[in-house]
């Protein structure tokens, strides 16, 4: 916990001094997208499945545990989701925009080689959430049929990343759906504008209880922050590809207030069905369900595109079919390691607060080369 409550405050501090001391630089990726198109790749990648499932699992937890009693179960879950923690992402998408092409720390072997473990372990744990929590929400689903989703969802994210024409259309397509979706649950629950309301107001408190989100209250908390943690790196390393010469100040904006107005709606829409004892009904678990699986396809897209691109194994080497051979079979095999083994996403975190340090050291060992 203390090496995490450390990482998170250095973490944090670096990424206001750098939007501080550098707020014009202009941040440009190699395949620089439209500014709508950019924003719902950074929003739907940096995001999965457990947007879906975990709140109204969650809403019962924080209600009933004492650490969490210092705010409302809506406050504490949008303090594990959104604000903040998206500061992970500033600081990485601006390395990667401006420090990583002059310096190429992740073409070093041994960095290289530990980033991309990460993005294959973290790409496999999405998908492991979707098994792990399928039956929960589809109550009545078999065995055979929970595995058989699992397959073809990490299958269809395969054949999506051989072109990324596909990945800018799911973006721009989940991004709108989610948005649907959180009409139609809002509606179905009786569509009261003025609870909704005084629910988005109340988070409002999220920033007066600020620094109980900066260190792990207990070990679920330190679960969450040690899986932002893991997207961290590879969510800037690939969103750096996309942005389109925005300045940092606007970057850092965008990233930390623009997804988390759709996470705030969501999870008020949620937290009213929790207040009042609704049972979701099977109709909104399907369309819940129906989003979720786009947003697992969408992220294990954008992971297996990026660990393909940084170790070579692209379509272009490999083939078509080879290539979606060789991921599909990575990423069920991972899978299956999450399920029957010990694997958890908190070593994967601890990983990558190695890699930050190794990455810091090496920043000040060659900032000549940076002045």
């Amino acid at each position: 916990m203390t090496v995490l409550s450390v990482a998170m405050a250095i973490a944090l501090v670096t990424t206001l001094c750098v939007v501080i001391r550098w707020p014009h630089y202009r941040c440009v990726g190699d395949a620089p997208l439209p500014t709508l198109a950019f924003l719902a790749i950074l929003f739907t990648s940096g995001l999965d499945v457990g947007l879906i499932m975990f709140p109204l699992i969650d809403f019962e937890t924080y209600a009933a545990g004492a650490d969490y009693q210092f705010a409302s179960p809506l406050v504490v879950e949008f303090g594990f989701w959104g604000g903040l923690v998206w500061g992970f992402y500033v600081l990485t998408t601006l390395y990667f925009c401006a420090i990583e092409p002059r310096i190429r720390l992740f073409e070093r072997p041994l960095i290289k080689l530990a980033h991309n473990l990460v993005v294959i372990a973290t790409c496999a744990f999405t998908a492991y959430l979707f098994l792990a929590y399928l039956p929960s929400y589809l109550p009545g689903l078999s065995t055979s049929l929970t595995y058989l989703m699992v397959v073809t969802v990490v299958l269809l994210a395969v054949i999506s990343s051989t072109r990324i024409m596909v990945l800018k259309y799911l973006s721009v397509g989940s991004t709108l759906l989610f948005f649907a979706l959180i009409f139609v649950v809002w509606w179905v629950s009786g569509g009261d504008v003025s609870e909704l309301a005084n629910d988005v107001v109340s988070l409002g408190n999220y920033p007066r209880n600020l620094e109980k989100f900066l260190i792990p209250i207990n070990d679920y908390h330190g679960f969450y922050l040690s899986w932002w943690f893991a997207w961290s790196i590879m969510i800037g390393q690939f969103v750096a590809r996309f942005t389109n010469g925005i300045p940092a100040w606007k970057l850092a904006l965008a990233i930390l207030i623009i997804p988390s107005i759709p996470i705030a709606l969501w999870f008020s829409v949620l937290f009213g069905l929790f207040k009042g004892g609704e049972t979701v009904t099977s109709g909104l678990n399907w369309l819940m369900m129906g989003v979720g699986v786009l947003f697992v396809i969408n992220s294990l897209d954008s992971l297996t595109r990026l660990y393909a691109l940084n170790l070579g194994w692209t379509v272009s080497k490999l083939g078509h079919v080879t290539y979606i051979c060789v991921h599909t079979g990575l990423l069920l095999g991972l899978v299956v390691l999450y399920q029957f083994t010990p694997l958890k996403i908190e070593w994967v975190g601890m990983i990558v607060i190695a890699l930050y340090t190794a990455v810091y050291f090496l920043i000040f060992r060659y900032r000549h080369q940076l002045s």
